[in-house]
């Protein structure tokens, strides 16, 4: 079990939100020192663990034996193959271990250096890390990627050479580690809708419909395209986008276009207003209320705050 020594690093805010009775695994423990937001754990086997949940979000690649995987009241059996995303806050445990072997890729999303680019476009990249970590969903038994040998070995061919990279910190690993975790992510999310179980397809299609709002995330919501791109009636799909999400499409679209703009007044020294229209609010007078609404402080506030990165 590699563990750090721990350092003064303020926990993230949002641990405020999980209930005091979990054990929470602190980032000053699991990443390195040095602060950078990717860590590798591998557990073989993994020994028996107590219920806890994170400061940091854990993508898990089942690489042997099999377990009964617990998140609040949900469980399902775990077998070697299986690829799932647990989120921070949310509290899991494995229970019933038969030589259960585990490659843990820990990170911080909101400190990771690299952009997505055109990622958010592969609706299986939201089926697998937007949707099935959501605390919101309820099936997150369900749809779950499953890899066969071939993919398997290609995986753990990533998986290593983050761990290389991580281990030997030579000058440029930062950049090297990140690119090859973005492929890592990239390739998974390719994989998740290469050949889609019936459960699989459902989380697709309302990964299609997530893709098509990020690409037109300017734009008003429309509702009647979002259930045809998604084969649904449009009654369905709200109740279907409502039980993944935990939210309603407009509702969810001007969550993303907040996080771009926190993004923007955290990296740039643009003018609000500008940065309002850049991420699609057509009223700055309306930005400035959903800002409030969502962060608990205005842009101008929320700049001073954080600074220019």
């Amino acid at each position: 079990m590699r563990r750090f020594p721990q350092k003064n690093l303020h926990c993230l805010a949002k641990i405020s939100t999980i209930p005091p009775v979990k054990r929470i695994l602190k980032i000053d423990d699991w990443f390195h020192p040095d602060g950078f937001p990717i860590s590798v754990e591998r557990r073989e086997p993994q020994e028996v663990f107590e219920p806890h949940a994170h400061e940091f979000v854990e993508l898990v690649i089942v690489t042997g034996g099999k377990c009964l995987h617990v998140i609040g009241s949900e469980s399902w059996e775990l077998t070697a193959g299986d690829v799932f995303v647990v989120a921070g806050g949310s509290e899991h445990e494995y229970q019933n271990l038969k030589d259960l072997r585990l490659v843990n890729i820990l990170y911080q999303p909101n400190q990771l250096k690299m952009g997505l680019m055109d990622l958010t476009s592969i609706a299986g990249y939201h089926a697998l890390f937007t949707l099935q970590p959501s605390r919101k969903n309820r099936q997150s038994s369900k749809g779950r990627l499953h890899l066969n040998s071939k993919e398997m070995t290609s995986i753990i061919e990533l998986a290593d050479r983050l761990d290389h990279e991580l281990e030997a910190r030579e000058p440029g690993f930062g950049f090297m580690a990140t690119a090859t975790f973005m492929q890592l992510i990239g390739q998974l999310s390719r994989l998740y809708g290469s050949s889609p179980s019936p459960d699989e397809k459902a989380l697709l299609r309302i990964g299609e419909a997530l893709s098509h709002l990020e690409r037109h995330i300017h734009q008003e919501v429309n509702l009647e395209e979002l259930a045809s791109i998604a084969n649904m009636s449009q009654r369905s799909f709200l109740r279907v986008f409502q039980s993944a999400t935990g939210s309603s499409p407009l509702a969810w679209v001007i969550g993303q276009r907040i996080n771009r703009a926190c993004s923007l007044l955290r990296r740039t020294d643009r003018r609000i207003t500008e940065i309002a229209f850049d991420v699609g609010f057509n009223d700055s007078n309306y930005f400035t209320r959903q800002f409030r609404k969502a962060t608990g402080s205005s842009p101008r506030e929320y700049r001073l705050r954080h600074g220019v990165e």
